[in-house]
């Protein structure tokens, strides 16, 4: 069973987070105490992440039935980016767990063997504090480096990530597996103005499998838009659930 945060909140009706790569449940409770308003929340923390088991597969099959094991009866369900996908394949596999889906900011192709390296490069018997191991990922798109360092473990001087199969798995998590059937739920793809990962040439491929899936943008956010936006993220969604 993958580790789980819970935020009491009114309703029977909860909604369970599902983080991206390289992310933890701890990464969203700001968000999950906005949403605590207003109904119970569960974040994750998906397989090779934090403090979730780690597994040899990383396939969206299993996110997504590891996602499934979380929900008793049905949820509404949020992923981001990775998260995203899992959620997606969960919405396909097992509808009947799924009551409303939001999907944040997904990519098809967009390759994350960049932070990998990053980590690695980091000598961990070396390191006295976050700063030297910030110092030694080197050069990183603006807050990956903060972003990262939040799976660090200083005391144990090890990464809370499991690196070998996440780059084995890497082109599972970049893709997306060929999955039949159709959700035909209430479905939010909420992306980023400034992203480039929801193309606009991915859209047939998702209306295939999410006829009834609408699309919106959060203005001034990239990839990162539940942090780079957390109160209009938070608002687009809490308008949708609603």
């Amino acid at each position: 069973m993958l580790n789980t945060v819970r935020y009491d909140g009114p309703g029977d009706v909860p909604l369970v987070i599902a983080h991206g790569l390289f992310g933890s449940a701890r990464n969203w409770g700001v968000i999950a105490k906005r949403l605590a308003a207003e109904r119970p929340v569960i974040a994750v923390d998906m397989r090779n992440h934090a403090g979730s088991f780690w597994d040899n597969s990383h396939s969206y099959q299993d996110l997504a039935g590891d996602l499934a094991e979380v929900i008793d009866g049905r949820a509404d369900v949020l992923g981001h980016s990775m998260g995203g996908k899992a959620a997606m394949v969960l919405a396909l596999q097992h509808p009947e767990k799924v009551g409303k889906l939001i999907v944040a900011d997904i990519a098809y192709a967009h390759s994350q063997q960049g932070p990998i390296d990053a980590m690695r490069r980091v000598d961990l018997s070396s390191i006295e504090s976050r700063a030297d191991a910030k110092a030694q990922l080197g050069d990183l798109d603006p807050g990956v480096d903060d972003f990262l360092l939040q799976s660090l473990d200083m005391k144990e001087k090890r990464w809370r990530l499991n690196l070998d199969v996440l780059e084995a798995e890497m082109g599972k998590i970049i893709g997306f597996p060929d999955i039949a059937g159709q959700f035909d739920g209430p479905t939010l793809f909420l992306s980023g103005a400034n992203s480039d990962y929801v193309t606009q040439e991915a859209r047939p491929k998702i209306k295939a499998l999410f006829p009834a899936a609408k699309f919106a943008k959060i203005p001034g956010a990239g990839h990162w838009l539940h942090a780079e936006k957390p109160r209009e993220f938070a608002a687009a969604v809490s308008a949708f659930l609603a």
